[in-house]
């Protein structure tokens, strides 16, 4: 690997910003010297997703985060966008439906370059909690929920489903039941719909804590803030305040009011990658038990196992990967898949997420996953919950909440989001596979000549703008170079995550700008050679 140590003066990388771009400094003064129209707290997907619909409704918006945008749950979930296989159980045949609306939204008309069907493959083993016939006419009714639009679910031979998925378990294996959905990268899709929201006029920070919240007549009217980068405190006044923090929604409620009771309850869904033994063309999903299912998919070129469902009530901050976790995730995986695909040594990352469920009795594995809103004594409206799938939905339905808000002006001010495009793409959109025929086409693009997993790499976790990367390396050769010799990403992208894409941490560009850290790529060496391009902005 070619050595490429950043220095300041005239070995500095070239500063690349684009209108999404502003320094931390102008962002902070533009925070503390307007009154916006509504303040999110909170930079996971639904916070992200009310903002952008909040500007488009031409609101004054501003969001901050204590951490990182999509920094928590929000990067840690299985990956999919999906209509539910599992409701159907219940009866919940319109909440698939929607799902499935969603779904197909994303995948072909607001970001066909971050999502992509994926075929799913459903082993029904002797003994298993589901028998053929029930479990072949779930996917056909699942798939008709759908339109049809990703085939027709039915029933597969276990040799034909061996040779898509070739660490396919077939002892006791007496049929397969196919389906089809939807994948992604939720790191770069939460941060394209950050981009799209500052598009869309809206002020973001991530990296800038809550300190306590403002009150004005004894209504919540604002917040103070901190930047964690380099302590300055500032104040952001709003008309309106939403709650948005995820599974410290009730910490935040607790600042408007002491005595608030708990709304939710939280569920920790743990995950390993792994390197792959073998391609694998489709995913499995294995039923566990009556109500959960276990996932080995293809993604990112590794293979995503998990996830685990349990409740936790611990500081939403401590959640991890516990040995107990990699035990059961390995030993349901076993059920499905080959032992040579499980070797622990193939494992390269592990995360832990933790779904916020409405507040109640019973297993987590059963809760519904629903978006819970709710106003407290100050005016601080709170939202929770829900699934990645519905983001959108999300987003619309708290406006709605905001417009049918008694005594806040703000409804009669907002475009109806009845006027406005219901299939806004989110920036970048393009087909991925004609974005990378052109970047490895000769001549076609200004820049390095890149591999194929790089171009590919490219056009499915930026789809148009990957072309403002490689205009980079081709003003400067060793933005070219890969950052680790095993990773399709070239250090343009730290670059361009650093002027473009708000990453202030070496973290913030190796776990969700880029696939370093999953990938288990992330050395000393690469860690240190990151920071030093960060030092420069």
């Amino acid at each position: 690997m070619t050595t490429l140590q950043p220095t300041r003066g005239t070995g500095d990388f070239p500063i690349a910003h684009d209108a999404a771009a502003t320094s931390r400094p102008q962002m902070r003064d533009r925070l503390s010297k307007g009154v916006f129209d509504l303040l999110v707290i909170g930079g996971g997907i639904l916070g992200i997703s009310t903002a952008w619909h909040a500007a488009q409704s031409g609101l004054r918006v501003a969001v901050v985060d204590a951490g990182d945008f999509a920094g928590a749950t929000s990067s840690a979930s299985s990956k999919l966008l999906h209509g539910g296989l599992r409701y159907l159980q219940t009866g919940a045949v319109k909440l698939v439906a929607e799902n499935h609306f969603e779904r197909r939204a994303l995948t072909r008309q607001v970001a066909p370059h971050l999502s992509r069907p994926l075929t799913f493959y459903l082993p029904v083993y002797k003994g298993g909690p589901h028998g053929r016939a029930k479990l072949g006419a779930g996917v056909f009714a699942y798939s008709a929920l759908s339109g049809f639009g990703d085939g027709v679910g039915h029933l597969l031979n276990p040799a034909k489903a061996r040779v898509d998925v070739p660490e396919l378990r077939t002892e006791g294996l007496k049929s397969v039941a196919v389906y089809g959905d939807s994948q992604m990268n939720d790191a770069r899709m939460a941060l394209m719909t950050v981009r799209a929201a500052v598009a869309a006029g809206a002020t973001v920070l991530n990296h800038a804590e809550v300190a306590g919240l403002r009150f004005t007549g004894g209504r919540v009217s604002g917040a103070d803030v901190r930047d964690r980068g380099d302590g300055t405190e500032f104040g952001v006044d709003a008309r309106v305040v939403l709650n948005a923090t995820g599974p410290w929604v009730d910490r935040l409620r607790r600042m408007e009011d002491a005595g608030a009771d708990p709304s939710v309850r939280l569920s920790k869904g743990a995950h390993l990658v792994l390197k792959r033994t073998s391609h694998w063309r489709a995913a499995l999903a294995t039923p566990i038990d009556k109500y959960r299912i276990t996932f080995a998919l293809p993604w990112e070129d590794m293979l995503l196992l998990g996830t685990t469902d349990e409740i936790y009530e611990g500081d939403p901050a401590d959640v991890a990967v516990t040995d107990a976790d990699v035990d059961q995730i390995l030993g349901e995986a076993s059920l499905s898949v080959r032992d040579r695909q499980l070797d622990r040594d193939l494992i390269t990352y592990s995360f832990a997420g933790l779904r916020v469920l409405p507040g109640g009795p019973g297993a987590t594995s059963k809760a519904k996953r629903e978006t819970v809103v709710t106003e407290g004594k100050g005016g601080m409206l709170s939202v929770a919950g829900g699934k990645w799938t519905t983001f959108r939905h999300i987003g619309r339905t708290v406006m709605d909440k905001l417009a049918a808000m008694p005594g806040h002006p703000i409804g009669s001010e907002m475009v109806p989001l009845d006027r406005l495009p219901k299939m806004l793409p989110l920036p970048g959109i393009a087909s991925p596979h004609a974005v990378r025929h052109r970047l490895l086409a000769d001549g076609a693009v200004p820049g390095p000549e890149l591999g194929t997993d790089t171009a590919s790499h490219l056009a499915t976790h930026y789809g148009s703008l990957a072309f403002e990367i490689t205009r980079l390396a081709a003003a400067d050769p060793r933005l070219a170079e890969r950052v680790h010799p095993d990773a399709p990403e070239i250090w343009a992208q730290v670059v361009y995550a650093r002027d473009n894409e708000w990453a202030q941490t070496v973290d913030d560009v190796l776990r969700r700008r880029t696939t370093l850290t999953i990938r288990g790529l992330d050395t000393p060496e690469i860690r240190s050679r990151v920071q030093a391009v960060l030092d420069q902005r």
